[in-house]
């Protein structure tokens, strides 16, 4: 089995599936996951988000980056699951009052094989308590399906549809084999606007394929240059994060490293700054990005307070590595 990374977008698929350690055993009925977090709204509420991470069928895109895959199911989701999963989790999430609600599912919600449509109507029902849903699709499958979702819920839910963008560096964006343009991302986005559901784009800071300094901080920024300026109303930085048996391979060919903590935090600052939409920097697991334990607490609560706050902080300054977050200048 050669590591080379295929051309054809077929061929990656089967690379990519190779690479795989063995997925996770899951129950159609039960989510896999679930948590409330705080997040700043549009109008700078800062309110109590649930996210129930739903299990479902395995999305049909094979992207390298991605390891979602983990915990899917092979076949097509049995009909009443997801709104078994939304039942369960649901009396189960952590003390508070959840405002709004994130119904994550490892690919996308208006997939067929993954949530049928037959359960809209039930899962609007579980849901309408909520002022706000959001739920994530790839951009291919923006389309009716989601003014039908839509169209179910109470007239004071909004929804909200998540869409990974990844990345504006054209050449990356195919090699991730996400079968995606960026012209078909602001096409998306342009429907959904039209049918008043907002957006927000996952961007993924550092890619497979782009290198530390300079693209890595360059192609963060000029990606929430795109996704911000096609409409989205938020803007998620991800880092990337091996471990998904795809990237290890690209590692071992030089095509992969993970991203910096000071790369993170100025595409963080940088998009707060644009005050063109809310910029979030995910902050799970964030010590894999980090090289000095003396900082990382301080610098990851700084991100934290930036997030909820959307403003730009004084750096962290830390004596035992001799260096600094970023101030965004």
């Amino acid at each position: 089995m050669t590591d080379a990374y295929p051309k054809l977008a077929a061929e990656r698929d089967r690379w990519i599936v190779s690479r795989r350690a063995p997925k996770n055993a899951v129950d159609p009925r039960r989510p896999y996951a679930f948590h409330v977090e705080r997040e700043r709204t549009a109008g700078g509420e800062i309110v109590e988000v649930a996210t129930i991470f739903l299990t479902n069928r395995e999305c049909p895109w094979r992207c390298v980056y991605c390891d979602l895959w983990k915990n899917t199911l092979d076949r097509p989701t049995p009909r009443g699951a997801v709104p078994a999963q939304i039942e369960f989790a649901l009396p189960h999430l952590p003390a508070g009052s959840p405002r709004h609600l994130k119904l994550y599912n490892s690919g996308s919600f208006f997939d067929a094989g993954a949530i049928p449509p037959g359960d809209y109507g039930g899962i609007a029902q579980r849901v309408s308590g909520f002022e706000r849903i959001i739920v994530e699709c790839h951009p291919a499958l923006v389309g009716d399906r989601i003014l039908r979702f839509r169209d179910l819920l109470p007239a004071r839910t909004a929804l909200e549809i998540a869409m990974g963008l990844e990345t504006a560096h054209p050449e990356t964006l195919e090699k991730l084999n996400k079968r995606m343009t960026l012209d078909d991302f602001a096409r998306a986005t342009s429907f959904l606007r039209q049918s008043q559901v907002d957006t927000r784009a996952f961007i993924l800071v550092k890619p497979p394929f782009l290198q530390e300094e300079p693209e890595a901080l360059v192609w963060a920024k000029k990606s929430l240059d795109f996704a911000l300026q096609v409409g989205v109303a938020v803007a998620v930085l991800i880092p990337t994060r091996g471990g998904n048996g795809a990237l290890e391979a690209l590692a071992r060919q030089g095509r992969f490293s993970p991203p910096q903590l000071v790369t993170i935090e100025d595409a963080a600052a940088y998009g707060i700054g644009l005050r063109a939409g809310r910029v979030f920097a995910d902050v799970w697991d964030l010590e894999a990005f980090a090289d000095c334990p003396d900082c990382l607490r301080p610098r990851k609560a700084r991100l934290e307070a930036m997030n909820l706050h959307q403003e730009i902080l004084p750096p962290v300054r830390c004596p035992a590595c001799a260096g600094s977050s970023p101030t965004g200048t």
